[in-house]
């Protein structure tokens, strides 16, 4: 039986294929606060606001190609039992042929409901307009967990670390909550944990572990080979 991978990845994986990120000084994020365009409240006060700024996002998204970490990680997939686990809301692990991945923070190429959050459909290219409906009859509103909101797949996504063999953090400081706290959820102390970041470390953990300080489009792919020859 081959061995479970699980990858959690963040907001370094995307940003080596040009994607900014809301740590960016000089990225997309650079003109806005959090409060404007990322909380429920936002939403309500001023909707052209937040609905523009995603659909501003979502157009970077799909002006960019996955990189050599996303060809790395949807790779061991052809070796291993691997799934993915994202902080990230872009589409690129799936446009780089993984086939398994969970979304903690929600999804940019997909809208929901506002007034029910199971209620999610797909946007086709990247505007959504201001007074599109849901199925429901309910105004939509991206497919994004705000700053505030519980983070729905969570549970789903301990589980799937508690699943592991092997745990590969990639692309991530470890210092957005409750996402970070998922290198918790190991099964035991046995499980080796692979870190691929240039930052110092930020995990506090028993298990062995193994720290790549490169980006992710460099150690991703070294730390995949290693891992497909030690199968050999």
């Amino acid at each position: 039986m081959a061995k479970k991978i699980v990858v959690f990845t963040g907001a370094g994986v995307s940003a080596d294929s040009g994607i900014s990120t809301f740590r960016d000084s000089d990225g997309l994020w650079e003109n806005y606060s959090i409060e404007e365009v990322c909380t429920a409240e936002a939403i309500v006060r001023d909707r052209e606001k937040v609905i523009n700024f995603y659909n501003m996002r979502r157009r970077d998204v799909l002006s960019k190609e996955p990189n050599a970490a996303h060809i790395a990680i949807a790779k061991l997939e052809k070796y291993f039992d691997t799934e993915v686990v994202t902080q990230n809301v872009d589409d690129l692990h799936e446009r780089a042929g993984s086939t398994r991945i969970t979304h903690l923070h929600g999804e940019l190429t997909k809208l929901r409901s506002s007034a029910n959050p199971d209620l999610i459909v797909p946007i086709e290219g990247w505007e959504q307009g201001l007074t599109e409906t849901a199925p429901d009859g309910s105004l939509l509103r991206p497919h994004i967990v705000f700053f505030g909101e519980a983070v729905p797949m969570f549970e789903n996504a301990a589980a799937i670390v508690y699943s592991a063999d092997i745990l590969i953090v990639v692309g991530t400081s470890l210092a957005v909550y409750p996402a970070a706290s998922l290198v918790q959820y190991v099964r035991d102390s046995s499980v080796p944990i692979y870190v691929v970041d240039p930052a110092e470390l930020n995990i506090r953990s028993r298990n062995p572990i193994t720290h790549i300080r490169e980006r992710a489009a460099v150690g991703m792919p070294q730390l995949a080979e290693q891992l497909i020859k030690s199968l050999k």
